[in-house]
C-alpha cells in the first residue's frame, strides 16, 4: 500500500453536495459544524463524513482485483479465526462489540434484533464453525469483519457512477432493495453511505446491510469499502491496524489498493 498525503478542505465546494436538511436531523452535541471536511488521497473520490463526532471511517478502495486468484494467507487466517470465535468473545471485545452498537444510536433508530450491525450475524455463524463464502473481495472484507467485529460496507464502485461518498443518518422515507427478491431496508436515522453524482444522493450501504445494486459478485474488479469504528473508542483494536491488514489482503489479489481515515 503506498503512502499518501491528504488533502483536507474546507467548506463547500462546487463538486460536492452541501449537506442542507439532514443536517438538522442529526444530534451534534453542538451546533452542525458551517464546514463540511473533504478527505482526499491521489485518486480516491472525496468523502465526507457528517457522522465524525459519533463514527470514524475507514474508508478503503482496491483496483484490479482477480477473483480467481488464489489466496492461502487468507484461508491460512480464516481457519485459525473459525477455531477461536467457536468460543465467547472476551469481555474486551465484548465491550467493544458493544461501542459500535452504541455509535448507531441515532434519533430513533435502536442498533438491536434485524437492526444490529452485520459483523454480529457474522459473529454468530463463526460460532457455529461456519464462515459464509461469497467471492474473494466479499470473504476478505467478511474475515476483518469478524476479526475485529466492526461493521463494514463493500460495494462494486463500477456498479454506480459518483463523483464523491457521503456518510450521514439516512433520512425519513429513504430506503433501498438489499436482497434478489426485492426486500427493502428503511433508512431513517441509520448511518447510512451515499454515491453523489450530480448533486444527487444515492443511498448504496450501511453498517447493517448494503444495496443490492451494488453488492459485489464473481465480475467484480474495483471495490471500496467503509469500515465504521466509534469514534471515541480508545482501545484496541486501532482502526488503522484493520486498514493495514485490510490492505495487506486486498494487495494480494489486486493492482493497487488505498486507503484512509475520515475523521
Amino acid at each position: 500500500m503506498r503512502d499518501n498525503p491528504l488533502f483536507i478542505a474546507h467548506g463547500p465546494t462546487p463538486d460536492l453536495v452541501s449537506p442542507h436538511k439532514h443536517l438538522e436531523q442529526f444530534p451534534y452535541p453542538d451546533n452542525p459544524p458551517e464546514s463540511v471536511i473533504q478527505t482526499r488521497i491521489n485518486s480516491m473520490l472525496p468523502v465526507e463524513n457528517l457522522l465524525r463526532d459519533r463514527i470514524h471511517i475507514g474508508f478503503i478502495t482496491a483496483d484490479g482485483i482477480d477473483p480467481s486468484a488464489s489466496h492461502p494467507e487468507l484461508e491460512k487466517r480464516i481457519s485459525g479465526l473459525l477455531a477461536q470465535r467457536v468460543e465467547a468473545i472476551t469481555d474486551h471485545d465484548d465491550r467493544f462489540r458493544k461501542a459500535c452498537r452504541d455509535m448507531m444510536r441515532i434519533g430513533a433508530y435502536k442498533p438491536t434484533g434485524r437492526g444490529k450491525p452485520a459483523s454480529e450475524y457474522l459473529l454468530r455463524t463463526a460460532g457455529e464453525g461456519h464462515f459464509p463464502r461469497i467471492n474473494l473481495a466479499a470473504d476478505i472484507n467478511n474475515y476483518i469483519s469478524l476479526k475485529f467485529l466492526v461493521p463494514i460496507s463493500l460495494w462494486d464502485r463500477d456498479r454506480i457512477e459518483a463523483e464523491s461518498w457521503l456518510f450521514r443518518p439516512g433520512s425519513d422515507g429513504e430506503q433501498f432493495i438489499f436482497n434478489p427478491s426485492g426486500q427493502a431496508i428503511g433508512l431513517k436515522d441509520l448511518v447510512t453511505g451515499y454515491a453523489i453524482s450530480k448533486k444527487q444522493q444515492e443511498p448504496i450501504v450501511t453498517p447493517v446491510k448494503d444495496c443490492q445494486k451494488t453488492k459485489t459478485d464473481p465480475s467484480t474488479r474495483n471495490i471500496a469499502a467503509a469500515v465504521y469504528y466509534p469514534a471515541g473508542w480508545q482501545e484496541s483494536p486501532d482502526l488503522q491496524d484493520i486498514l493495514n491488514e485490510f490492505s495487506e489482503l486486498l494487495e494480494a489479489a489486486s493492482t493497487s489498493v488505498e486507503s484512509t481515515i475520515v475523521r
